[in-house]
């Protein structure tokens, strides 16, 4: 039993719908992040700069500009760092996937066309063997 390639236009949208998600996934927490600093933290006052807290929390980055001041959100900025780091990797993963796949389709196709011409060759190569085959003997030489 032979399996079929999965069509790839199938595959390509599989990628999107993973990036997608990915991309949700990294938005609602963010979201949450910057709910849970602005509720947890008295030195955030808007719910602007609790999403900025959590994006540069996430991200790593820490500009120092707006910071956790109380215990509770230093904790919580560690939870934020930890899940954080993991949904930023997943959208860099669908992103990198999606550039990866359309390489690997491109070296795919090209082995395809080699391996057209190889079997064209041996079709050819046959059909002479065949011809060749087909021919009287020659007559051995040196014989008088």
């Amino acid at each position: 039993m032979t399996s079929r390639p999965v069509p790839r236009l199938r595959l390509q949208m599989v990628a999107i719908r993973g990036l997608l998600y990915s991309v949700g996934l990294a938005l609602a927490i963010l979201g949450l992040g910057g709910l849970g600093f602005w509720l947890l933290d008295p030195g955030i006052q808007t719910l602007g700069d609790g999403l900025w807290l959590a994006f540069t929390t996430a991200a790593t980055v820490g500009y120092g500009d707006v910071v956790p001041s109380t215990h509770a959100s230093r904790a919580f900025a560690v939870l934020v760092v930890l899940v954080g780091l993991a949904v930023l990797s997943l959208v860099t993963a669908s992103v990198a996937a999606i550039f990866v796949e359309t390489e690997e389709r491109e070296i795919e196709r090209e082995l395809l066309l080699e391996l057209r011409k190889l079997q064209r060759e041996v079709h050819e190569l046959r059909d002479e063997v065949r011809l060749l085959k087909s021919l009287p003997p020659l007559p051995p030489e040196g014989r008088g």
